[in-house]
């Protein structure tokens, strides 16, 4: 089937023009801004609690992640040494809006999140049509995985990679005279990549799953990058976590543990392809 086809409510398939395939789009985009926007209003009537005890949760030293932290030094016999007892920053803000302009920011940012399995159904239902029979196979709870990973994601970023990067640079000085006083937009520009960055980035095994069904990768050529694969992992991990080799561990295995589903996920590809080819020959 074309990319400018459609199933109708029969089994018979008719064609669309550019125009009818723009319209169709510019349906699932509306209904995608309308969840987007129920969300936002939601995320607004909790802004208070949201941005005091989540967006700016990292920089206190009581958030979980620090409690938890210190808790497994402590059980490792590291002592305080992975305790936090203070972030060394200020915030401020420099614009006439720009508080205003971090709320607006912020309900937004969270409705998406919120009303993210809505808009990626939304985007299912217009690229479904467009697939072949043999592409749709294994696709079931597609929406239910993509939407699992993306959460994962958004929580381990949440929770793991923007805590480690605020600290990091929260206490990071060249000089005791020089005081880190962040503007509130610059920190929510930082927070933000991090957080959908690692929602993004928990869907590593179901792209790789579907680029091994359309013949792109293979399970062979990601075995044979892994080490360079898992040494981009942990440099990367190693620069938005504090210099101590746990912290890079805890960062880095999640991501390790992806890679590694992803192989395995080709491999079940490339076993099913070589079965039904062997059932096409006899």
């Amino acid at each position: 089937m074309s990319w400018f086809s459609k199933i109708s409510g029969s089994e018979s398939k008719a064609e669309m023009s550019f125009i009818d395939h723009i319209d169709e789009l510019r349906k699932h985009l509306f209904r995608s801004v309308i969840a987007i926007v129920i969300g936002a209003i939601v995320m607004g009537i909790y802004n208070k609690f949201i941005i005091r005890h989540i967006l700016m949760g990292p920089i206190h030293p009581d958030f979980p992640t620090y409690t938890y932290l210190c808790k497994l030094g402590k059980s490792l016999g590291m002592g305080n040494d992975l305790c936090l007892t203070a972030i060394h920053v200020r915030m401020q803000s420099q614009a006439v809006a720009g508080q205003f302009n971090v709320f607006l920011n912020v309900v937004l940012i969270g409705g998406f999140i919120l009303a993210f399995p809505y808009v990626f159904w939304q985007f299912w239902k217009f690229i479904k049509p467009a697939l072949k029979t043999n592409e749709l196979k294994g696709t079931s709870g597609v929406i239910f995985w993509v939407s699992l990973l993306f959460f994962i994601g958004v929580l381990f970023g949440y929770y793991i990679v923007a805590p480690y990067t605020i600290n990091f640079f929260a206490n990071f000085i060249l000089d005791e005279n020089i005081e880190n006083i962040w503007t509130i937009a610059s920190y929510f520009n930082t927070m933000v990549p991090l957080i959908l960055g690692s929602g993004i980035a928990f869907q590593l095994p179901l792209v790789l799953y579907f680029l091994a069904k359309i013949g792109v990768v293979s399970s062979s050529f990601l075995r044979k990058y892994r080490r360079h694969a898992v040494l981009i992992i942990v440099i990367v991990t190693s620069i938005i976590t504090p210099p101590d080799m746990l912290s890079t561990v805890i960062c880095s295995i999640p991501l390790i543990i992806l890679y590694e589903v992803s192989i395995f996920l080709c491999i079940r590809v490339e076993k099913k392809r070589k079965t039904e080819e062997t059932s096409e020959w006899s």
